[in-house]
């Protein structure tokens, strides 16, 4: 992509998922994603009910009457996009390409919390770190992450979801809100990893998939790529008995992927290249506010 198109492609993603994060989102991430630190405030005079373990014994001991501490809630919070930049990622049938909603859901994500204050940040991934760009505030960052997930070129073309939750576990040391963006096409396992960054971190997924990818139509002998192997294979569509087969692996991984995700209490939301993601972020925004 040359640097002119790069840069009419950002512009584009910048005007329509900012106005959505500022006209839709903002309520709704602002009651889904709340600050989860206390940080003190002030002080005043005990009343009847307060809980005697906030007690500021030295400003006590000095105004000889009780005083108690008040706290709030400490608002700004880090959040990290885990963005799944595999060779997969490419592929778009129907619709936009798999790359393309990615991008613009998370820079939808990404303008909401910047509109609230925080820190938003990146790691793109593969089956091994690719980058990682640290959490900042600021339109300008925001920007450079956009054209990152535009033109990015990963060294590997694999996926290891584990691997990027075992890193954000061991190299990000306070607590974050985090959105897994990914199509989560991994024949690796990753409860334990999962679960594990659950705990520490408060984790939130995204599955983007083409729905070509959710079936085998009948239109005979097929040449298919594996994209992240780089490997061809013939099959021949036109077997009732391969479809069958082809339809089953998909139900069985998207039934592990959600199985997976609710045993480690991972919120998942699951969107098609050529479904509103709007309606699906909303729906999953609301879903944590009312937790």
């Amino acid at each position: 992509m040359d640097a002119n198109e790069l840069l009419r492609k950002v512009r584009l993603i910048e005007i329509k998922t900012r106005g959505l994060s500022q006209n839709i989102f903002a309520g709704e991430y602002h009651s889904a994603f709340k600050g989860r630190g206390m940080t003190f405030s002030e002080v005043r005079e005990y009343q009847y009910g307060d809980d005697v373990r906030d007690i500021d014994w030295n400003v006590t001991a000095r105004q000889n009457h009780p005083y108690v501490k008040v706290y709030e809630e400490e608002r700004e919070l880090t959040v990290m996009l885990l963005v799944d930049v595999s060779r997969s990622r490419i592929f778009g049938a129907t619709g936009e390409s798999k790359q393309q909603m990615m991008a613009e859901i998370a820079a939808t994500i990404a303008f909401s919390a910047i509109q609230n204050n925080d820190k938003i940040g990146v790691i793109f991934f593969s089956d091994k770190i690719e980058k990682f760009m640290p959490p900042k505030k600021g339109r300008k960052h925001i920007l450079h992450i956009i054209r990152e997930l535009l033109d990015f070129t990963p060294e590997s073309t694999n996926t290891d979801i584990g691997n990027v939750l075992e890193y954000l576990t061991t190299a990000l040391k306070k607590r974050c809100t985090t959105f897994l963006i990914s199509d989560f096409i991994d024949a690796k396992d990753f409860y334990q990893p999962l679960s594990i960054a659950n705990r520490k971190h408060d984790v939130t997924a995204i599955q983007v998939y083409d729905k070509r990818e959710t079936s085998l139509p009948d239109v005979g002998l097929v040449k298919m790529t594996d994209a992240e192997r780089g490997t061809d294979k013939w099959i021949d569509t036109s077997s009732a008995a391969v479809r069958k087969s082809y339809n089953k692996w998909w139900y069985e991984r998207q039934l592990n992927m959600n199985i997976t995700a609710q045993r480690c209490n991972v919120e998942i939301a699951s969107i098609a290249t050529d479904e509103d993601y709007v309606k699906a972020l909303m729906s999953l925004f609301k879903k944590r506010g009312i937790k």
